[in-house]
């Protein structure tokens, strides 16, 4: 149902203070009578995630419906809906993600639009700083999570909490960003067809990405080059 998009849309909105409140009192005698009276076996931050739940319920339900109308009347809108709901999935997942950066001084609704964002290992090679540290760079691969908006590409280094709940939900350490203005892309990486450079200033910042397969590495490129062109 689109009112459980507009829950969690607005929780999301409202996250930081919506987990102060949480975790201030979520081990109250209050919370604990009412499920004790209500007899239910979750905790709140459980129901917390049944409207985001329940959307990735529907697009499978979608999938299933059309696997048995093909070339019947409705299919067209069938496949129209299941678009939609993977659309929305899309967006309720990136922002999930984009809710749990930390670090960043700014307003990431500034950037514009976020696109893509995912896991990556990253090397390096600045022509700035000691030789050595470039040399070892080379070869050590960095784990970074990456956050592609219209203006700027984030670098964040994802850390996994412990917890229930949303506690467990990872976060996403602050690193650096680059101005797209001033980003450049080589597509091929010689020896891997899972890596692509992203560029900085005329080459003064060098970024080697690693995708987890080719088609996550080709969904990216076809992504950064439509913002910069």
């Amino acid at each position: 149902q689109m009112e459980d998009f507009q829950i969690y849309e607005k929780y999301c909105q409202n996250k930081p203070r919506s987990e102060s409140l949480w975790r201030q009192f979520s081990d109250s005698v209050f919370f604990q009578e009412c499920q004790r009276k209500l007899d239910h076996k979750l905790s709140l931050d459980s129901y917390l995630l049944k409207p985001v739940q329940r959307i990735t319920k529907y697009q499978l339900l979608l999938k299933e419906m059309l696997k048995y109308s093909k070339n019947c009347e409705g299919a067209e809108d069938l496949q129209e809906a299941l678009t939609s709901i993977l659309g929305i999935l899309k967006a309720v997942n990136d922002s999930m993600h984009q809710i749990a950066i930390t670090g960043y001084d700014g307003n990431l609704n500034e950037l514009g639009k976020l696109l893509m964002q995912g896991s990556f290992n990253v090397w390096t090679d600045h022509k700035k700083g000691h030789t050595k540290v470039k040399d070892l760079a080379r070869f050590k691969p960095m784990q970074r999570h990456l956050f592609l908006h219209e203006k700027a590409v984030l670098f964040c280094k994802k850390r996994e909490e412990n917890g229930e709940g949303y506690e467990k939900a990872p976060s996403y350490s602050y690193k650096h960003s680059l101005n797209m203005a001033a980003v450049g892309i080589t597509e091929n990486v010689k020896g891997d067809a899972k890596k692509f450079e992203i560029w900085y200033n005329a080459r003064e910042e060098v970024y080697i990405i690693q995708a987890p397969t080719p088609e996550v590495k080709a969904t990216w490129v076809n992504e950064i080059r439509k913002v910069l062109t």
